[in-house]
C-alpha cells in the first residue's frame, strides 16, 4: 500500500474517486503514465501495490464513486502495461467481473467498459478467465439497465472476435455452464446463448458436436420460443448441427435419441417437425447404436403418424417404414418386449392412422420374432381381443389378421375361439356390430370349417342358453349368406353321401339345437327335407313365439336368394322332392296370413307345377293343389338327384344315411329344446315372482282355485307327433 502512495498523488486518488467523471477520467490517465513508467523501469512489484490499491481501496469500497473510479483505474493501468499486461491479469481481472454484480447500474456500465478495454489491450491472453466472462455477460444480457445491455453487447462481441482456434478453451469446464442456462425464458439470455453455441461450434479446434447431447434439449425448447429471432436462430443452430451428424463418422445417437423422442411429443408443431426429422435421419444413419432405443423412437413416431400437420404425419411415415425395414436381432438387443408395449399402447389412440400401423408393428413382429411375440401373448391378447371392437373397420380387420397369425398354433387357435366367444357373451354389441365381419374374415384366414367345428364345440357346452341361441342364429345366417363360406356349404350339402360332410354336419348340428330355425335351415341347405320336416312337427307351442318368427322370415326371404336357388329348381319336380314340398307347407302354416314372409312363400309354391317332371305317376285330387298330390303319392325309393346326391328319405325304415341317425338326431334337438323351454319358464317365474311379491296378500283369495301360470305354460296345445307319424 505504502509503495502505491508514494507512487501516486494524492489529489489523482482523490480524483479517481470525484463525482465528476471527467475528473475520474483525468485521474485514470495518469494512472496509466505512472503504471507505464513503472513497467518501462521494470518494477513489477510497485505496479502490483498500484494494482491492489486500486482494488481494495476502490473497487471494493462502498462508496459508488470510489468503484467506479477503481474499475476505471484498472482499466488504465491495464493499457499502461500494454504487452506486459498478461503477468498482473490475476489481479485485474477478478474485481472487475466481481463489479458485474454490482447493485448499481453505473458500476455494472463501467465494469463492462472497464473490461472492454482491458479485452483490448491483452487480446486472447484473458482466455483464462472465459467461463467467469461468459457467466458475468449471460446475465448482463438481461440487465435491467439498457445502457448496461449495451455495453455488455459491446463487449461480448469483442470476446467473441478474439476467439479462434489458437486459444484454449477449457470446453469440458463451459459445458456444464451452458447447460445449467439453457432453459432460462429470458430471451435475452437465449440470444447470447445461441450466439455463443454458434460461435464456439465454428471455431475448429473445438468440438461443439461431441457435447451436442449436454444442450440439444435447450436449443429445441427455444423452438418454441415467442420470438421469431429466437426461433430462427435456434433452428438455424440444429440444421448446422445435423448437418455435422450427417458428415460426422462418431456421434452419440443414443442420448439424443431420449431427447428427440421427448421433443416429438411437444404441444408446438414446429418443435415438433424439427424433432420427427432428425429422428428420421437417425434411423437412416444410427444403424446398431439406436437398437435399445428402438421401442422409445416407435413411441414417438406412431403418434406423430395421425399428426393435424401433414409435414409431420409425412416425415413420421417414412420414419416408420425405415424403422420397421430395419432387420434387428433380440440377440443385438432388440427388444420385443418393449416393441411390443408401445405397440399395445398405441392400440388406445384415439386417432385411426395410429391404431393401424401398430397392429402392422404386431404382425411385423410376429412374422420376424414368432417365439418371443408368444412369450409376451399375454400382454397383449387382452388389448387385441377389446381392439376387435373398434369403430374402424380396417382396425378390426387388421387386428383379425394378427389373430390369425397367432392363432396358427393349436392351443392359440382354440384360446383364440374361447376368448372371442367370452367377448361376444359379455359385449352384444360387439356380436351385433362386428359378429358377421369378424367370423368372416376368420374363417378366410383360419379356414372355415376349422373355425365352425371350433365355434360349435364351445356352444354345444355353453350354460346360457339365451346366448347359446343368439349366437348360433347369428353363425346360421353368417353360414348361408357369406360368399367366403360357399365351399363350407358345398361340403355341408354334400352330407348324405360323402363322410366329410357328414362330420362337419353333425359337428354343428348339436350346437345348431339350441335354434329350430337355425337346424331347419341347415337342414334345408343340407337337403334333409325329411329331417327338416320332422323338426317343424315336433314344434310345440311355446317355440313359436316372436323371436321364432322373426327367424322364420328371414329364412323365408333366403330362399328367394340366389344362395337357395337349387332348391326352388327341385320344387319343378313336387313329386321327387315331397318331402321339401311337405317341409315348405309347414313353415307356411306357422306364419301369420298377414305376414309378408307368409305371402312370399305362398307365392312360391303356388309356382309348382301340378304335375312331376320326372315321370312319376301322380294321383290328382279334386283341390288340384300341389299339396293335395303329395297327399296322394308315396314314394318307395329314396329320392336321389341326377348327379347322385341323396334329397331326402323315405318313410318306414329309412331313419338313418350315411350313418346319420335321424331318429337320435331328433331326440336330441328335442332335448335341447326342452331346456330352452325350462329355461323360459323359470325367468317367467322369476319375473313373476318378484313383481307379484309386494302384492301376493290382496290377490290371493282371488288366485286360489286358478291354475298357475306354470302350470299352463306346461299344458301342451296339440299332440306331438313321432318322426314315423308326420302329418299336417
Amino acid at each position: 500500500m505504502a509503495d502505491a502512495l508514494s507512487v501516486i498523488p494524492a489529489n489523482v486518488l482523490r480524483n479517481l474517486s470525484d463525482k465528476l467523471y471527467e475528473k475520474r477520467k483525468n485521474a485514470a490517465l495518469e494512472v496509466e503514465g505512472i503504471v507505464k513508467q513503472l513497467a518501462a523501469a521494470g518494477d513489477h512489484d510497485k505496479i502490483s501495490a498500484v494494482i491492489n490499491l486500486l482494488t481494495s481501496e476502490f473497487t471494493y469500497s462502498p462508496q459508488a464513486n470510489h468503484r467506479k473510479g477503481g474499475l476505471i483505474g484498472l482499466a488504465a493501468a491495464t493499457v499502461g502495461l500494454t504487452s506486459e499486461a498478461a503477468q498482473h491479469l490475476e489481479q485485474i481481472v477478478p474485481p472487475v467481473l466481481h463489479s458485474f454484480s454490482d447493485q448499481d447500474s453505473r458500476v455494472r456500465y463501467y465494469a463492462c467498459e472497464a473490461l472492454y478495454n482491458i479485452a483490448k489491450v491483452v487480446r486472447g491472453d484473458f482466455i483464462v478467465f472465459f467461463n467467469q466472462i461468459f457467466d458475468a455477460l449471460c446475465k448482463l444480457s438481461a440487465d435491467s439497465d439498457a445502457n448496461v445491455q449495451s455495453a455488455a453487447h459491446l463487449l461480448d462481441r469483442l470476446v467473441k472476435l478474439d476467439l479462434n482456434g489458437s486459444m484454449d478453451v477449457s470446453i469440458e469446464e463451459f459445458i456444464p455452464l451452458l447447460r445449467e442456462r439453457m432453459n432460462v425464458l429470458n430471451p435475452y439470455v437465449r440470444q447470447f446463448l445461441v450466439g455463443w453455441i454458434t460461435v464456439l461450434d465454428s471455431v475448429p479446434d473445438i468440438d461443439m458436436l461431441g457435447f451436442l447431447p449436454d444442450f440439444l434439449d435447450g436449443l429445441f425448447n427455444m423452438l418454441s420460443d415467442s420470438s421469431h429471432e429466437i426461433r430462427q436462430q435456434a433452428d438455424s443452430a440444429l440444421s448446422e448441427f445435423l448437418q455435422e451428424i450427417k458428415n460426422s463418422p462418431s456421434v452419440d445417437y443414443g442420448r439424443m435419441a431420449e431427447i428427440l423422442v421427448q421433443r416429438a411429443a411437444s404441444s408446438d408443431e414446429f418443435t415438433r417437425l424439427t424433432a420427427i426429422t432428425w429422428i428420421n435421419e437417425f434411423v437412416k444413419l444410427g444403424g446398431d447404436q439406436l437398437v435399445p432405443y428402438y421401442a422409445d423412437i416407435l413411441g414417438a413416431i406412431l403418434p406423430c403418424i395421425s399428426d393435424k400437420e401433414e409435414k409431420i404425419r409425412v416425415v413420421a411415415r417414412e420414419t416408420n417404414e425405415e424403422l420397421r425395414a430395419i432387420k434387428a436381432d433380440p440377440a443385438e438387443g432388440f427388444d420385443v418386449g418393449a416393441i411390443l408395449s408401445i405397440a399395445r399402447r398405441q392400440l388406445s389412440s384415439e386417432w385411426e392412422a395410429t391404431r393401424i400401423e401398430a397392429l402392422h408393428w404386431i404382425s411385423a413382429l410376429l412374422n420376424r420374432h414368432r417365439a418371443e411375440v408368444l412369450n409376451f401373448l399375454d400382454d397383449i391378447f387382452d388389448t387385441l381381443l377389446k381392439a376387435l371392437s373398434d369403430a374402424s373397420d380396417e382396425v378390426v380387420l387388421l387386428v383379425l389378421e394378427v389373430h390369425a397369425c397367432i392363432a396358427k398354433d393349436p392351443q392359440h387357435f382354440r384360446q383364440l375361439v374361447v376368448f372371442l366367444m367370452h367377448n361376444f357373451r359379455i359385449d352384444n354389441s360387439l356380436l351385433e356390430k362386428r359378429g358377421a365381419l369378424i367370423i368372416r374374415r376368420l374363417c378366410v384366414l383360419l379356414d372355415a370349417e376349422r373355425v365352425y367345428r371350433e365355434l360349435s364345440k364351445i356352444l354345444e357346452g355353453e350354460a346360457d342358453l339365451d346366448f347359446a341361441s343368439i349366437m348360433v342364429q347369428a353363425l346360421n345366417l353368417i353360414l348361408l349368406t357369406s360368399s367366403e363360406l360357399a365351399e363350407l356349404r358345398d361340403l355341408l350339402k354334400q352330407s348324405l353321401v360323402n363322410a366329410a360332410g357328414r362330420d362337419l354336419f353333425l359337428s354343428l348340428y348339436a350346437s345348431w339345437c339350441h335354434s329350430p330355425m337355425a337346424i331347419i335351415s341347415l337342414c334345408l341347405l343340407v337337403q334333409m327335407y325329411q329331417h327338416a320336416s320332422a323338426v317343424i312337427q315336433s314344434l310345440v307351442e311355446e317355440d313359436i313365439n316372436v323371436k321364432f318368427l322373426v327367424q322364420l322370415d328371414k329364412l323365408i326371404r333366403l330362399l328367394e336368394t340366389p344362395i337357395f336357388a337349387y332348391l326352388r329348381l327341385q320344387l319343378l319336380e313336387p313329386g321327387r322332392y315331397t318331402w321339401l314340398l311337405k317341409a315348405l307347407y309347414g313353415l307356411l302354416m306357422l306364419l301369420p296370413q298377414q305376414s309378408a314372409a307368409f305371402k312370399i312363400l305362398r307365392t312360391r309354391l303356388k309356382t309348382v307345377p301340378s304335375y312331376s317332371f320326372s315321370g312319376d305317376q301322380v294321383k290328382w285330387t279334386s283341390s288340384g293343389t300341389p299339396y293335395s298330390q303329395i297327399l296322394h303319392h308315396s314314394p318307395s325309393v329314396s329320392q336321389i338327384s341326377e348327379d347322385g346326391d341323396v334329397v331326402g328319405q323315405v318313410l318306414g325304415n329309412s331313419n338313418s344315411h350315411n350313418g346319420i341317425n335321424f331318429t337320435s338326431k331328433l331326440q336330441q334337438f328335442e332335448h335341447v329344446q326342452r331346456q330352452h323351454r325350462l329355461h323360459t319358464r323359470e325367468l317367467a317365474h322369476s319375473r313373476n315372482t318378484s313383481t307379484n311379491t309386494s302384492s301376493e296378500d290382496a290377490r290371493r283369495p282371488a288366485s286360489s282355485s286358478s291354475t298357475s301360470t306354470v302350470e299352463v305354460n306346461r299344458m301342451p296345445s296339440r299332440s306331438r307327433k313321432g318322426p314315423g307319424q308326420l302329418q299336417l
